[in-house]
């Protein structure tokens, strides 16, 4: 286990910080170590992941809260260009049938928190 990655509990944003549908990244340090994360909102639904392409092990954005299609619709690895659903499933070449990471996330009284 990571021990940057956040405790249970920690509020990551307000809903609406998030466009519908969305992203937003985070980075949480402890000593030497990096946690990086990311939340994709869709309607009422927020989903985490860790913030590393599968295929590759880089970080899927290229730029901070910028993980998402231009239409919405898909998770971008900017390293290679594979897409993902916002579910998490990865749909074009190279990653095709790999599986982001997930980080849990929960929504309380418009906030999201990690899980």
């Amino acid at each position: 286990m990571n021990p940057a990655r956040p405790a249970a509990g920690v509020k990551l944003c307000a809903m609406s910080d998030l466009e519908d549908p969305g992203s937003k990244g985070f980075r949480f340090r402890a000593d030497t170590r990096l946690f990086a994360g990311f939340v994709v909102r869709r309607g009422d639904e927020v989903m985490g992941y860790i913030d590393q392409c599968p295929h590759a092990g880089w970080p899927l954005g290229a730029l901070d809260d910028r993980y998402l299609t231009r239409g919405g619709d898909h998770i971008l690895c900017a390293g290679h260009g594979g897409l993902f659903t916002l579910d998490g499933l990865g749909v074009s070449t190279p990653c095709v049938g790999d599986r982001l990471i997930s980080w849990p996330v929960t929504v309380r009284a418009g906030d999201v928190f990690t899980a």
